[in-house]
């Protein structure tokens, strides 16, 4: 028994509600006079009863002028000048992948150099599949099902949001989460993070409305498919990051009867796998190594002993900064709302904003303490926590304040100028395909041998329309040597600034290497504006040469 009177001290100073929040928390916690002496009963107590009392709103429909600036707005951000090239490594790999599966007709191995790529499911490569069928294979198709997905998260918590919070709170979430740079910005980009934020905020949403009271049809159905695919897309972090944020939020609210039979828990596991098991049941008959090599090396391997995007436990303090723009302009009022016990701010904090809260602070909580780290990781938390401001930067009848609107307009312009302009000459610059010509000369003919070191170069495949490019890490810089005795001629991307130094070092008197005027456009002395700007690309296309025997 741990001694509680501190925390106490602060629910009585804090606990100041009309007549009608009293009257409400007496009925829904009948008993409930004094508060308890155990550290855990105490907490839950401190949760739903001082900083989370507030009265649930009033369901509201969606509004079809509402909705219509849900589509607009987010359009205008992440559907125009998508034909930029792709950028290395993720947007390259993916965009291969679904092109090698498509050519060979093979829907359940994902083929990336002619080999099996057991990294991940296939679930973004069947849409990105689909795109190609219906508009061709083109780097902008490729980002096609990506867009798609962030402006469906747009839309969901829109939805959902008009229930849980109200129409205006509603809208005022989701046009946050419109314009945040993290959430958007990504979204113009092929990659899986973009893809599960849609799932993960489905399940979320959908999970929460079936534990309510009236538990619909509906609602299971969505939560259980949007988890199905999320796992599909990503594997089980996609229900990890939805049942996690369930189960502590029926914890911290005992009052709240929503607990899930074993008949209910059985039938959404059950909806789950079935969603699952016939391609993983026919990729483990393809490839017998996938289920301990997807599973445990990168699920449970990387979470618990990391062995790549090693990164401290902050790393994600910064990046959710940026992600939050505009909105961190705000951040005390918000805060002041959050944790202060006056009663008319108070009263906003109702359960269901816990929920948000609990669901986003979960998700950068648990890629915080694993080791392995990327900025796309914390996209799903982003949704709930736009609908959480959305309804803390409540400004009376207005949607928003005038500061907030011209605010919130010069951030637009800067972002539209941004993700039209900035980002394509971005992607121009750090792309293979820089020097096009060059590259399509030595690299175009498919009999020529062309080797990748140290890394793939997957966009160059891609609009090469090759899938026969090798990889050589540094460590087997002999195996490239000696692969070049076998043939006359070869052709070596590089594609680390320093990788070519390396390499002629390493060259024997019998090799010779013909460099091109491409060798030397990043070398250490000539970075160009850009690099300066933001640093080298160790990713990119930063030399190529032909290896000949004398």
């Amino acid at each position: 028994m741990v001694s509680v009177g501190f925390v106490t001290d602060y629910c009585t100073s804090s606990l100041r509600f009309d007549a009608r929040h009293s009257t409400r928390m007496d009925a829904l916690t009948p008993g409930m006079t004094a508060w308890p002496t155990a550290l855990y009963p105490a907490l839950r107590q401190v949760w739903s009863r001082t900083l989370f009392a507030g009265q649930s709103a009033t369901p509201q429909r969606p509004r079809l002028q509402s909705l219509f600036v849900l589509i607009a707005l987010p359009a205008l951000l992440l559907y125009p000048c998508l034909d930029f090239r792709l950028l290395e490594p993720d947007e390259g790999r993916y965009a291969e992948i679904p092109r090698e599966m498509l050519a060979r007709g093979d829907w359940i191995v994902p083929i990336l150099q002619g080999e099996p790529y057991l990294d991940k499911p296939p679930m973004l490569y069947w849409l990105v599949m689909a795109s190609y069928s219906v508009f061709g294979v083109h780097d902008w198709a490729a980002r096609i099902p990506t867009a798609l997905a962030v402006h469906g998260s747009i839309l969901t918590i829109y939805l959902f949001g008009c229930r849980l919070f109200g129409q205006r709170r509603a809208l005022r979430g989701a046009l946050m989460l419109s314009v945040m740079p993290g959430l958007v910005g990504i979204g113009r980009l092929l990659n899986l993070d973009g893809l599960l934020t849609l799932w993960v905020t489905l399940g979320l949403f959908a999970g929460f409305r079936f534990v309510q009271s009236d538990r619909p049809r509906w609602a299971f159905a969505v939560w259980t498919l949007a988890c199905g695919l999320g796992v599909l897309t990503k594997g089980p972090i996609a229900v990890v990051l939805v049942i996690a944020p369930l189960i502590a939020w029926r914890w911290l609210n005992p009052e709240r009867r929503t607990l899930l039979g074993w008949r209910t828990c059985a039938a959404f596991f059950a909806g789950v796998l079935a969603i699952n098991i016939p391609w993983y049941i026919a990729i483990s008959l393809r490839e017998p190594t996938f289920v301990r090599y997807f599973f445990w090396q990168h699920n449970v391997q990387r979470f618990l002993t990391p062995f790549d995007h090693l990164q401290p436990i902050w790393y994600y303090g910064p990046i959710l900064f940026v992600c939050l723009l505009p909105a961190i302009f705000w951040a005390i009022p918000i805060l002041r709302g959050l944790i202060s016990g006056n009663a008319t701010l108070a009263a906003r904090r109702s359960s269901e904003l816990s929920f948000c809260l609990l669901s986003c602070g979960f998700c950068i909580v648990f890629f915080s303490v694993s080791g392995c780290k990327l900025p796309t990781y914390i996209l799903p938390a982003l949704p709930p926590l736009a609908l959480a401001l959305g309804v803390l930067m409540e400004t009376g009848d207005q949607l928003f304040t005038r500061r907030q609107w011209i605010v919130g307009g010069t951030w637009l312009g800067a972002m539209v100028a941004g993700l039209w302009i900035l980002m394509p000459a971005y992607a121009h610059e750090r792309s293979p395909l820089r020097e096009a010509n060059i590259v399509r000369e030595l690299c175009g003919d498919p009999v020529t041998t062309v080797l990748c070191f140290p890394r793939e170069c997957n966009s160059a495949s891609f609009y090469l329309g090759r899938d026969d490019f090798r990889a050589t890490r540094t460590k087997n810089i002999g195996d490239i040597i000696n692969d070049c005795y076998t043939r006359p001629r070869t052709v070596i991307m590089f594609t680390h600034r320093h990788s070519m130094e390396s390499f002629a070092q390493a060259l024997p008197p019998h090799l010779n290497m013909k460099l091109t005027p491409l060798a030397d456009f990043r070398t250490k002395n000539s970075l160009s504006i850009m690099d300066k700007a933001v640093g080298g690309a160790p990713w990119g296309l930063c030399a190529i040469a032909a290896v000949e025997r004398r």
